[in-house]
Formats: C-alpha cells, sequence, structure tokens
C-alpha cells in the first residue's frame, strides 16, 4: 500500500465514521489519535513547567490535552478545522467541569482568533498540513502570539519507527524550513507519541482498516506503553517567537 497526501484527508470524516481518505473506503470507530486523555508527552511537559501565559491549542481535535491544560488553571484556547472534532470537544469538557474557548477555524489564518498567547501547543497538527499550509501556519502562529512565546510542536517523525510505516512522516529539515521566517527552532528531539491502538488491535479489524489506510506495522518491532498502546516516534520541537 502506498502512502497518501495530505490533500486526500477529510479529517472531519474521521470523527463522523466515514472513510477519511479520498479513493479509500475504510472508515474508523474512533480517531486514530483518540486516547480518551490528554498525550503523556503534554502532561509531562506541564509537570516541567513548560507552559506560559495563555495557551493556544492548535489543532486541538477532541480536547483532551486542551481540558488537561485548562484543568491545570491556564487560559486555553483550543482551534480546529473540524467541527465534528470541536462538537465533541465541547461535550468533554462540559462533562469534566472544565471551562475554555474553542474556536473553528483555518489554522492556516487563524481567522477569529484571540491574539497575545505566550505558549502554543501542536500536537500533531504540523504534518496534516501540506508545505504552504505550513507556511501560512507559521505566520499565523506568529500573528496571534506575544513577542517570545514557546512553540511545543510535535509531529511524525521521518526516522525512528521501524516496524511502524507512518504516513505524512516529516524531517527535521522540513520543519525547521517552514518555521524559519517568523520562528527559533531551539531543539528537535525525539519523543513518543501515544496511539489509540495495542498491538492487539492493530492485528484484527482495525489493523486491516489502518494498512488499507497506508499504515502498516511490524508487530514484533513494534514500541508499546505500559498500557500496550501502539507509541509512534515523533519530533519534539521547541521553537521561540520572533
Amino acid at each position: 500500500m502506498t502512502n497518501f497526501d495530505v490533500d486526500d484527508v477529510d479529517f472531519d470524516a474521521f470523527y463522523e465514521g466515514r472513510p477519511p481518505i479520498e479513493g479509500r473506503d475504510v472508515a474508523f470507530e474512533k480517531a486514530p489519535w483518540d486516547i480518551g486523555q490528554p498525550q503523556p508527552v503534554v502532561v509531562a511537559l506541564a509537570d516541567a513547567g513548560e507552559f506560559a501565559g495563555d495557551v493556544l491549542d492548535a489543532g486541538c481535535g477532541l480536547g483532551d490535552n486542551a481540558i488537561f491544560l485548562a484543568s491545570r488553571g491556564f487560559r486555553v484556547t483550543g482551534v480546529d478545522g473540524a467541527e465534528p472534532a470541536l462538537a465533541q470537544a465541547r461535550e468533554r469538557a462540559a462533562a469534566r467541569g472544565v471551562e475554555l474557548t474553542l474556536v473553528h477555524t483555518d489554522v492556516t489564518t487563524m481567522d477569529g482568533v484571540d491574539t497575545g498567547f505566550g505558549t502554543v501547543l501542536d500536537s500533531a497538527l504540523y504534518h496534516c498540513l501540506n508545505s504552504a499550509q505550513r507556511h501560512a501556519y507559521a505566520a499565523a502562529l506568529h500573528r496571534v502570539t506575544v513577542p517570545g512565546a514557546g512553540l511545543h510542536l510535535f509531529c511524525f517523525a521521518d526516522a525512528g519507527n521501524e516496524g511502524l510505516a507512518l504516513p505524512m512522516s516529516v524531517s527535521k529539515d522540513d520543519v525547521r524550513e517552514h518555521l524559519a521566517a517568523h520562528w527559533d527552532v531551539e531543539s528537535i528531539e525525539p519523543a513518543d507519541y501515544t496511539t489509540a491502538f495495542t498491538a492487539e488491535v492493530f492485528a484484527g479489524v482495525v489493523g486491516d482498516r489502518l494498512r488499507q489506510a497506508g499504515l502498516s506495522a511490524d508487530a514484533s518491532a513494534m514500541r508499546t506503553d505500559e498500557h500496550g498502546r501502539i507509541l509512534c516516534h515523533a519530533w519534539h520541537v521547541r521553537a521561540r517567537r520572533r
């Protein structure tokens, strides 16, 4: 199975149980990144005091990271281009008694989003954009943040995923190129990004669907966390707004 282009993906469909990839009749009962809780790497950043000021969760999806950060006392705005995801995020926030702002917008423009953010979190949004969108996205983030704001960006890495073929993986050079006009990249380090699937699930029907969608895995080589969930190798990009 060959990889697909990011422009072929309908992200609304992931949240509505419809086939998300053009030309492939493959649907999922839940999004592969829906672990029902904040990403462990995000929790670790919060524990380390890596968030400051108002926080923008760019590509917040179902809202678990944004809800977590709001529960820690931050004023959080989550933005996403998929309204079905935001509708579920609102439900999750209400169920947990957490207040935050959720905005449906194009992340390459951030139209309708307030300014003045001190920290941006990008939890697996960047690799969902094409090259032109990445340039525009970096500029849009610059527009809504304060000078010196921090950016924590997690994206699928083009290295270190032995046994797990990930569509849309990106290189360190790609990140540096697209951020360069507006952000100073301070570091790009490896990180584990948690998926919703266990090795056992991947071996069944869900695995068949993922393979049809272009994601393949060698069960003997894949890495899992303490709950058996498959871990993806990601880049953790730290950048500073000029």
